[in-house]
């Protein structure tokens, strides 16, 4: 292909870019990330829950992790405050019993104090005096996080010189965030692995939808660094950046 064929397939990509929910089923088999983390969230919230335990899941976008849970409705609530997802959860989560309520403001969540024994959250905001305070006493809140080194070589690629948006995302200083709002930290764990793309119209789709890491983005402004991801990729087969992610599991 020449490079007037290349900048039609990945303006069409970057027209194709949004989400329903926290859906990637675009990029399947074009991209790969997360698949060798050290821990699985999914199994260390099945460890740390009960049939019979109130749950809270926060930013909970579409429901779907939640849902895949299989927890008693009567026992969980979920919170969202990105428009498109609360319109969704709204439509999905009630109906199945599940007390859903639009939230987004992480230090203001509308629920009473001492209400929930598990608070998940997985890549999304919070704030711990809060959590402290809607967790019952021994209850315990279970985060996956995206840190704020997250994809910055890729950023650096087609945007270099571009600020972290998210700076202070470390293990080291959440976990002191957390200690300080009194909590005791029972796991704590960081990890940098590879996110490798097998096209460049993948990372054009994904650099568009995660527009808060890639400010101003766009097929135009970055045309000449995405030929040589092009040149890269028909050598290498791959484009490969790093994912920063941080597990924190805190008790009350």
């Amino acid at each position: 292909m020449n490079t007037a064929e290349w900048k039609a397939l990945w303006l069409e990509e970057e027209a194709q870019a949004h989400i329903h929910g926290w859906d990637f089923s675009h990029l399947q088999g074009r991209f790969e990330e997360e698949h060798d983390l050290p821990w699985s969230y999914r199994a260390l919230v099945r460890e740390y829950l009960r049939g019979d335990m109130t749950l809270l899941d926060c930013d909970t976008g579409g429901g779907e992790f939640l849902l895949s849970l299989g927890h008693p409705a009567s026992n969980t609530a979920a919170i969202e405050g990105y428009p498109p997802n609360v319109e969704l959860c709204r439509e999905t989560l009630p109906p199945l019993g599940i007390d859903f309520r639009e939230c987004a403001d992480p230090s203001a969540i509308p629920f009473p104090d001492s209400s929930f024994d598990r608070i998940l959250n997985r890549h999304g905001a919070f704030d711990p005096a809060e959590l402290f305070r809607l967790l019952k006493p021994g209850a315990i809140f279970l985060t996956e996080q995206v840190g704020e080194d997250n994809d910055r070589d890729l950023v650096e690629r087609v945007l270099p010189g571009i600020p972290k948006p998210f700076p202070h995302k470390n293990l080291r200083e959440q976990r002191a965030a957390f200690e300080a709002a009194g909590f005791q930290i029972l796991r704590g764990e960081e990890a940098y692995r590879p996110i490798v793309f097998y096209d460049v119209g993948a990372f054009v789709w994904f650099a568009r939808v995660i527009a808060w890491e890639f400010p101003g983005f766009s097929v135009e402004r970055c045309f000449d660094r995405l030929l040589d991801m092009q040149e890269e990729l028909e050598k290498t087969r791959r484009i490969q950046g790093t994912i920063h992610r941080y597990l924190i599991i805190a008790g009350k």
